[in-house]
């Protein structure tokens, strides 16, 4: 008989600092400040998740393009989202937008990543494609 997996525990902890905001610890030992107020300087969740998005599609798609030997001398991110009126306010639609900029970018290196992370690596855009509309374009800025 095969064993099931554990599976893997993620933790975060969170201590209110007033003014809606609350100070993170990450279990990696990384502290961040998230709120809903306006003006206190800080991301708030909703825009954490568009950064998470972003952070996880774009570092699969750089590991890929680099084993493609691909020459990327700058890589930017946009990510763009619409939500819906009701509560929860949830994301319905999310695009994303690679910008990516080298010597002779292979256009079909680039597809083939993001394809890769979309469908197969990034667990934030299979968690927020559940509930979203998600879309991921790029273009390439090419560098003589």
């Amino acid at each position: 008989m095969s064993e099931k997996p554990t599976p893997e525990l993620k933790t975060a902890r969170l201590r209110y600092a007033g003014n809606d905001a609350f100070v993170a610890d990450s279990q990696s030992g990384h502290a961040m400040v998230t709120s809903v107020g306006r003006n206190t300087g800080a991301a708030s969740p909703m825009e954490l998740v568009l950064i998470a998005l972003g952070g996880c599609s774009g570092a699969d798609i750089v590991a890929i393009l680099e084993k493609k030997r691909q020459k990327v001398t700058g890589y930017d991110i946009e990510v763009r989202a619409e939500r819906r009126e009701e509560h929860p306010r949830i994301y319905t639609r999310i695009e994303v937008i690679h910008r990516v900029r080298g010597r002779s970018i292979d256009p079909r290196a680039v597809q083939h990543a993001i394809d890769l992370s979309e469908k197969k690596y990034c667990s934030v855009s299979a968690m927020l494609s559940a509930s979203a509309k998600l879309s991921m374009s790029f273009e390439i800025i090419n560098e003589e």
